[in-house]
């Protein structure tokens, strides 16, 4: 399959089409899997340098058409679509100027890590290995007033190095290196939640042994999968926003997000 060349369409609008396509599939997913309820949540994509592909607000994410969606520059002017953007937007912005190896945000309100992010000042460690390996530490940020720059403000302790995070009293962002990406990420989220509430309904959950921890680190550390654990220092993160080039997958990514160079296709 052939993908516009990104030197030819800088603003991404060639490709636009089909990343439409993308977040309006994820809105369903988050959909069907009950991650969101009624008009919860809102999605983004970073098309080009300047150019943010949004969910608009007041809509159900399961039932969005590619045409309802909105563009926004990176200081929050929309520059199309017929519906007004949710003011969330500013979290996603936030993430996106501060972070330019992330192409694609997801907020959600997914039931079981929103009930964590109510009653848990930080959640259990080392209770499941594909956690401790795909999420690392999921930190909840502190509550803050939804849509305000304080709201987005509240992941910045961990912004650097963390692709998951909690909201107090409110649900979940993840981000990824393109929806699909994000997407998955927080079903990893919630069904890790699910199975932390699932396992204190019968006692105290068994950890990990620190042999089993250290092994698993390790594992991280050869991926290149960045975590505080092992090394206190933020993984560099390129200069530049790189829009993507090659095909637009509908898998997990395990790896760092944008920090290695991806090939194009032709």
């Amino acid at each position: 399959m052939c993908h516009p060349s990104n030197e030819s369409d800088p603003a991404g609008v060639n490709r636009e089409p089909e990343f439409r396509e993308a977040l309006c599939e994820v809105g369903r997913r988050l959909w069907a899997k009950n991650l969101v309820a009624s008009n919860d949540g809102n999605l983004s994509f970073r098309m080009a340098e300047n150019r943010v592909l949004c969910t608009p607000t007041m809509v159900s994410k399961g039932f969005m058409d590619p045409e309802s969606l909105a563009v926004v520059n990176l200081e929050g002017r929309q520059v199309s679509g017929a519906r007004p953007i949710t003011s969330e937007i500013r979290l996603h912005l936030h993430l996106y100027r501060h972070r330019p190896d992330i192409r694609a945000v997801v907020h959600a309100h997914p039931p079981h890590a929103t009930a964590l992010a109510i009653v848990c000042e930080e959640l259990p460690r080392w209770i499941l290995p594909e956690a401790e390996v795909n999420l690392g530490l999921l930190p909840i940020a502190p509550y803050a007033t939804p849509g305000t720059q304080e709201f987005a403000d509240a992941i910045n302790p961990w912004i650097d190095d963390h692709d998951a995070f909690l909201l107090r009293n409110h649900g979940a962002v993840t981000v990824g290196s393109n929806p699909y990406d994000a997407y998955y990420r927080m079903e990893t989220v919630d069904q890790y939640c699910r199975i932390l509430l699932l396992a204190q309904q019968y006692g105290e959950p068994g950890r990990i042994p620190p042999a089993g921890r250290d092994a698993l680190l390790e594992m991280k550390r050869k991926a290149g999968l960045p975590d505080r654990r092992y090394d206190s220092a933020p993984p560099p993160k390129p200069e530049h926003f790189t829009p993507l080039k090659g095909p637009l997958t509908d898998e997990p990514k395990l790896s760092p997000l944008a920090r290695k160079p991806e090939s194009g296709s032709s």
